[in-house]
């Protein structure tokens, strides 16, 4: 503020100098051409002092032979203009600036110019000029610090009234920090760039909440999935050290503890596959996979469990389906949704496959009780288990880890109640574009 003020002053005062510089020399002229037009006409009036103010301006005529011919009191004898100034003037018009002419003591502004063979020449002071300038340099001064104050007060006052929803929100936010969650900030009235700051905070805030309520469930989750085995664990081998134990029961006791440790194991990988999936970070290298290869291989792998709980397994017509997904991830979903069907389901069990838009989708079918209506949207959550599925073993984490594997291919997971009974889950995998390029 305080440069602006100093540029306006400065345009100002030189803008108002340039124009009391014009208007005197236009007054000059207007002098110089009636003391011209009396002179041509070899008549000056007896009022001939008309032509000046006295104490502030001055007038003259100097003949041919640079005698004055008429003069201004003080300057009836002796002209005001000799030699090369004189001959200059003959040619025409000019400006001259003097100091000190005759009875003038102040800066002296004339003007010189021929008519008819002599040169007539007027000239005024610069006295009212600098006492203009002289007064608006006293306001500029005296004005300018006092603009420049109350431009501050106020624009102090606009940006405190401007950023005080902004203070609110910061306490706020300082409050959500030290007492927890369930706050949010103020939104100020309006729909400008601060209310949609806030908004947007606020959704952040409730994003960032809604994500610390399930790491805390998911860390309770997990801790109470690892105490339960642990706990075998720990029993197994306490009944293990005690005398008195039999080749045969330590064999047990041993057997029992080396199964409990595959469960932590398996549910450690478990964890790390979910803990990747979450920081976008779960390894998945695609290439091109025959369905109904991995359709074949997954099944073969469970020929045993199957044929043992006396369940059929079968595998659907996938007509030359192909897909472009990582392998490992591929066969680790669709063995998740295979052990669920034998853990949780009934009946036979199918593997299907078929084209959905751009992508395949893979059927895990059983004729079982079906999911639990309690779970419904929610079956694919981690730690999440039906009543009935609470009696089976497992930790609830085999459809969130098919969830993590379709998200990771930019697909989705999902399940949905099967015709005449039980449940048909499944995910999605993108399709080769090669495949897609043939079938169009």
């Amino acid at each position: 503020m305080a440069i602006v003020l100093v540029a306006v002053g400065l345009f100002v005062y030189s803008r108002v100098g340039s124009d009391l510089n014009a208007a005197l020399d236009t007054s000059l002229r207007t002098r110089a051409d009636d003391l011209a037009a009396t002179a041509v006409a070899g008549r000056v009036p007896a009022d001939r002092d008309r032509l000046v103010a006295r104490d502030e301006s001055l007038a003259q005529v100097i003949g041919p032979g640079g005698r004055v011919e008429y003069g201004s009191p003080g300057l009836r004898r002796v002209p005001v203009l000799r030699g090369a100034d004189l001959a200059q003037a003959r040619q025409g018009a000019i400006f001259f600036d003097r100091n000190g002419l005759a009875r003038f003591d102040e800066h002296l502004r004339l003007l010189a110019r021929p008519a008819d063979g002599r040169v007539v020449v007027v000239g005024a002071t610069r006295e009212d000029r600098e006492e203009a300038l002289s007064s608006l340099r006293r306001v500029l001064l005296i004005g300018g610090p006092v603009a420049l104050l109350l431009a501050a007060l106020a624009a102090y006052g606009v940006a405190t009234a401007a950023l005080r929803p902004v203070n609110a929100m910061r306490s706020e936010a300082a409050e959500i920090s030290r007492l927890g969650s369930g706050r949010r900030l103020p939104v100020p009235p309006g729909r400008d760039e601060l209310a949609e700051l806030g908004g947007t905070l606020n959704e952040m805030l409730e994003r960032l909440e809604r994500s610390a309520e399930r790491e805390r469930a998911f860390v309770s989750s997990a801790s109470h999935e690892l105490r339960t085995p642990l706990a075998l664990l720990k029993a197994e081998l306490e009944l293990a050290l005690r005398e008195g134990r039999s080749p045969e029961e330590l064999r047990e006791a041993v057997a029992s503890a080396a199964g409990e440790s595959d469960r932590l194991v398996q549910l450690a990988e478990d964890l790390l596959v979910l803990a990747r999936a979450d920081e976008g970070r779960l390894p998945v290298r695609p290439e091109r996979l025959d369905v109904g290869e991995l359709l074949t291989t997954t099944a073969r792998r469970f020929e045993a469990r199957a044929a043992e709980a006396r369940r059929a397994l079968s595998v659907e017509g996938s007509d030359g389906l192909v897909v472009q997904a990582d392998r490992l991830r591929a066969e680790q979903a669709l063995a998740n949704l295979v052990d669920n069907a034998l853990r949780h389901g009934d009946g036979s069990v199918e593997l299907r496959a078929e084209q959905a838009g751009d992508g395949v989708r893979l059927h895990v079918l059983d004729r079982g009780p079906g999911f639990d209506p309690a779970l419904d949207g929610h079956a694919f959550d981690r730690f999440t288990r039906g009543d009935r599925a609470r009696s089976r073993g497992g930790t609830g984490l085999g459809l969130a880890i098919v969830d993590a594997i379709a998200s990771s291919h930019g697909r989705s997971a999902g399940a949905d109640p099967r015709a005449g009974g039980g449940a048909d889950a499944w995910f999605e995998l993108p399709a080769s574009h090669a495949d897609l390029m043939r079938d169009t």
